[in-house]
């Protein structure tokens, strides 16, 4: 083999060699751009998910914060109607505490009020001696019926008529413009046992706040109708 025909071969084998590694670059550049391709759209989906993620997380705290917003307001109403409810209710109280004021003004039926008031709270007490309180203008009244009312309880409860000192501590006037904050007796008496023991509060202030406490779901109903639970 002559020169010229080495010269051939050599030159046909670095083509072939060539060729070769032209297609095995080729074949790399095409796997790494699939490689890369895949590797963009697994970044691209897993930026989406987050992206996903936050929106759906930032969502949900708007939600809860609207959920919380609507409940305050919610309960801010509520309490607003609750307070005008009580403010009405105590305005009721107020009024009924006013004409109170004029029941010791009739005297011929707040006297036998008063002899009432004392034989009920001689019934509660039961007690053979018992110490009487009322306010000063009354003590006249409560002196002409103390007889009566002792033998009306002698005879209910088959005893002897009790013994019902009058004390010369006075229950607080009624309310004036002198004295309109300090406290304040609309009328009636409490009895207690001689050791002050038991002590049955009779005045008329003392009956409307247990006639009140027991009518409220009345009067409430009444007024605002029947509260769903």
């Amino acid at each position: 083999m002559n020169d010229g025909d080495v010269s051939k071969q050599i030159q046909q084998m670095v083509r072939f060699i060539r060729q070769e590694a032209e297609e095995k670059a080729n074949e790399i550049s095409v796997s790494a751009e699939e490689e890369f391709n895949i590797e963009k759209l697994q970044l691209v989906e897993t930026e989406k998910k987050k992206i996903r993620q936050e929106f759906e997380r930032k969502d949900k705290q708007v939600q809860v914060r609207k959920k919380i917003e609507y409940s305050m307001q919610l309960n801010a109403s509520r309490i607003k109607v609750l307070q005008a409810q009580d403010d009405l209710v105590s305005s009721m109280k107020e009024a009924a505490s006013k004409e109170l004021l004029h029941v010791s003004h009739h005297h011929g039926s707040y006297k036998h009020l008063l002899k009432d008031l004392i034989f009920q709270s001689l019934l509660r007490l039961k007690e053979p001696s018992v110490l009487l309180r009322c306010r000063k203008e009354d003590v006249h009244l409560v002196n002409s019926v103390l007889h009566s009312a002792k033998e009306e309880y002698a005879e209910k409860a088959n005893v002897y008529p009790p013994e019902i000192i009058v004390d010369n501590v006075h229950l607080p006037p009624a309310p004036s413009h002198h004295n309109a904050h300090g406290p304040f007796c609309s009328g009636g008496v409490v009895l207690a046992s001689r050791d002050g023991k038991i002590v049955c509060e009779n005045t008329l202030d003392a009956r409307l706040d247990v006639v009140f406490r027991k009518k409220l779901p009345e009067i409430r109903k009444s007024l605002f109708g029947q509260v769903a639970a």
